[in-house]
C-alpha cells in the first residue's frame, strides 16, 4: 500500500516537472520570437530610412514631364539609382533652391536660371550643361472641333473666349508665350481673355478641363491624340535654351553626375528628342 502511494506520489511530481519544464520552453520561444520580429522590424526601418536617403531628387521644369518620367525609369533599370521626380516652374525651383531646398539635380526650362544660381556659388559649375533646346505652340482640344493655325486667330475666332499660358513672371515658357504674342503685336488686344497657369503642365490642364478654350504650351507635352497643335515660330521669342546642373549642397555628387551624364549621352537624348526637343547639336 505504502508502495503505490510512493509510486502514485512520484508520478505526480514527474507530470509537475514536465508541466513546467513546457511552460519554460513556450516562455523562451515568445521572447526569442519578439526579440525577432523586433530585430527584423528594427532592420526594416533602417533600410527604409536608408532606401529614402539614396534616392535622388530631381527638380525639373515641367515641359520635362513626359521625357523625363521616361528616362529615369530607362536610368534606374540600367544604373539601379532611384530617382525621385519633382516637376514646376523653373522660377519657382530656382527660388526654393535658393532658399535652402535640397534637391541634388535642377532641369531648368532656361539657362538663365541655372546661371542665376551658379553665380551664387549655389550648384557644381562644371556640370551646368544645356541638354535641349524646347518649342511652343497653340494647342485646343480635338474634341472640341476647333483648330486655330495663328496667334491672330486666338483673338478674331468668336469660339474662343479664354487662352491659356504659363505664368510668364516665373515660367520661362509662359515668357515665351508672351514674347510671341508682343512680337505679332497681339499682347494688349489679348489681355481680356489671358489666364496664366502657375506652370506649363498646369496651362495644359486648364485645357483640358475645359476652363479655357485654347493654351499656349510646350511641343514636348502635346499629345496628338487629344489635341490640336501648330507650332509658333521660334524666331518670334528668345531662344528655350534648357540647362542642367548639380546642386553644391548634395550629398550624392557621384550619382547626380551619372544622371546628368545619362541625360546626355545618346540613349538619353534619344528619349528627349522623341518627345520635340531639339537637341544641343542639331
Amino acid at each position: 500500500m505504502k508502495r503505490s502511494r510512493k509510486k502514485e506520489w512520484n508520478n505526480r511530481n514527474d507530470q509537475n516537472l514536465l508541466l513546467w519544464l513546457a511552460l519554460l520552453i513556450v516562455a523562451a520561444t515568445l521572447l526569442t520570437g519578439c526579440g525577432a520580429s523586433k530585430e527584423a522590424s528594427s532592420v526594416e526601418t533602417t533600410m527604409a530610412s536608408v532606401h529614402q536617403r539614396e534616392k535622388l531628387h530631381i527638380a525639373a521644369a515641367a515641359d520635362l514631364t513626359r521625357a523625363f518620367q521616361e528616362l529615369t525609369q530607362q536610368f534606374e533599370e540600367e544604373q539601379g539609382i532611384v530617382a525621385e521626380l519633382s516637376f514646376g516652374s523653373t522660377g519657382t525651383y530656382a527660388m526654393q533652391i535658393e532658399n535652402g531646398a535640397h534637391y541634388d539635380v535642377f532641369a531648368a526650362a532656361n539657362v538663365a536660371f541655372v546661371e542665376r544660381l551658379r553665380q551664387q556659388g549655389l550648384t557644381i559649375e562644371d556640370t551646368q550643361k544645356l541638354y535641349a533646346q524646347g518649342r511652343i505652340g497653340i494647342a485646343t482640344m480635338k474634341k472640341q472641333g476647333v483648330t486655330i493655325e495663328s496667334l491672330e486667330e486666338l483673338i478674331e475666332d468668336q469660339r474662343i473666349h479664354k487662352v491659356a499660358i504659363a505664368d510668364p513672371s516665373h515660367a520661362p515658357y509662359g515668357t515665351a508665350a508672351q514674347e510671341a504674342l508682343q512680337h505679332r503685336g497681339l499682347w494688349e488686344d489679348l489681355q481680356g481673355k489671358l489666364v496664366y497657369g502657375r506652370n506649363i503642365q498646369d496651362t495644359l490642364v486648364l485645357l483640358q478641363t475645359g476652363n479655357v478654350d485654347a493654351a499656349i504650351i510646350a511641343l514636348s507635352i502635346h499629345d496628338s491624340e487629344q489635341l490640336n497643335f501648330t507650332l509658333i515660330d521660334d524666331n518670334w521669342h528668345n531662344p528655350l535654351n534648357q540647362a542642367i546642373t548639380v546642386v553644391k549642397s548634395t550629398k550624392q555628387e557621384e550619382k547626380a553626375r551619372a544622371f546628368v551624364d545619362y541625360l546626355l549621352s545618346e540613349k538619353g537624348q534619344q528619349i528627349m528628342n522623341k518627345y520635340g526637343f531639339v537637341l544641343p547639336e542639331d
